[in-house]
């Protein structure tokens, strides 16, 4: 995840930078298995038809949509105004942003980053989308067909930014190219409380045709409004539960700081006591060695549940792994570390950090 080493990823190798390359960007692609590249420059390509045609983005998720007459126009979080005759259709996304889209009832035809996983199923980080109706067009770091991408006559590209401008997932080494095809939105996620990148994608999700007043979104928002009173009277209710937002890989063990995640920051303005490593790198986390791993004791501890990274099945024999406290408890919460930025997905991870603190032991 940190180190120069390479691991697994979906069945490929990707070379891993060391301690002192690590940023944002590196820590949380595919586990933190990335090497890092130059940022992305803005690019051009933020005028025009931008390949539209008649044919909207309606979709067939949760939401509702339609496709909106006339010019279409939407501000990125680059501060880049994509300006179009109409409607963009033959969207594709970052696959989380695919996912978040598709909540509100956009599709896209393609999608990028951890789609599927060796067997053909659907990666968690594709949500409720069908994956085997979609164009994967890479399916790990560094993975970007623009052959497949062209072939698509895309009317925009979509993804999350970690560190604007780069646009995440879209390759360093093929980005011009990427990005002269078709106009490209870029949302903020890191440095944000979680209710930032929701509202954006929402935003974006409108813009493209997404009814939010419909019963089935706005269900979603009161959803995550009261999911998050839930958790904010769960902490007042269970004072002292100390949670612990952590990563694991074969040869190290990674304790994140709630002020660098989204969702992480979120939770703790809702009053979420986490631990906060006092050696952070990168702005992110702190690297532990495993015989280290219990320098940090924590009630609840939630463990980054994406494909890359090890699951509490696969830390079994890590001797400090099995003598952590909540590990003992049984209090271990799978994390979604790159949240699903709809309000439905993201009130479910809040309600279930809520039955974690309120069901936890005091064991630290």
């Amino acid at each position: 995840m940190h180190t120069s080493r390479s691991t697994s990823v979906s069945g490929t190798s990707a070379s891993r930078p060391s301690a002192a390359e690590m940023s944002r960007r590196g820590l949380l692609a595919a586990g933190g298995t990335v090497g890092l590249g130059a940022l992305l420059a803005a690019c051009g390509g933020s005028s025009g038809s931008g390949g539209s045609d008649a044919a909207g983005p309606k979709g067939s998720g949760t939401g509702t949509a339609t496709t909106p007459a006339g010019p279409w126009t939407f501000t990125d979080d680059r501060k880049q105004q994509v300006k179009l005759d109409r409607t963009p259709a033959h969207l594709v996304a970052y696959v989380g942003a695919a996912a978040a889209l598709h909540d509100y009832g956009i599709e896209c035809a393609g999608v990028f980053g951890p789609t599927k996983l060796k067997d053909g199923s659907a990666d968690a980080q594709a949500g409720d989308l069908d994956v085997a109706k979609v164009t994967v067009i890479g399916n790990t770091w560094g993975e970007f067909s623009i052959e497949k991408y062209a072939a698509l006559s895309p009317g925009l590209l979509i993804s999350h930014m970690y560190q604007a401008p780069t646009l995440w997932y879209v390759p360093d080494e093929s980005a011009k190219k990427i990005l002269a095809i078709a106009p490209s939105v870029g949302v903020d996620v890191a440095g944000v409380p979680l209710t930032t990148p929701l509202r954006r994608y929402a935003e974006l999700a409108t813009s493209l045709g997404a009814d939010m007043a419909s019963s089935a979104n706005a269900a979603q928002k009161t959803r995550f409004e009261k999911a998050s009173a839930d958790l904010r009277a769960a902490v007042k209710a269970h004072p002292g539960v100390k949670v612990m937002a952590c990563s694991g890989a074969a040869d190290a063990f990674y304790v994140s700081t709630p002020s660098s995640a989204a969702d992480l920051t979120y939770y703790r303005s809702l009053g979420v006591d986490f631990i906060v490593p006092n050696k952070v790198q990168g702005g992110f986390f702190e690297t532990l060695s495993w015989e280290n791993a219990d320098k940090y004791r924590a009630d609840v501890m939630m463990l980054d549940n994406r494909s890359a990274t090890l699951q509490p099945k696969d830390l079994a024999g890590k001797p400090t792994w099995a003598r952590l406290p909540a590990v003992k408890a049984g209090q271990v919460l799978g994390w979604p570390s790159e949240p699903i930025f709809s309000y439905g997905k993201c009130a479910a991870r809040i309600e279930a950090l809520t039955q974690a603190i309120t069901s936890a032991k005091k064991v630290s």
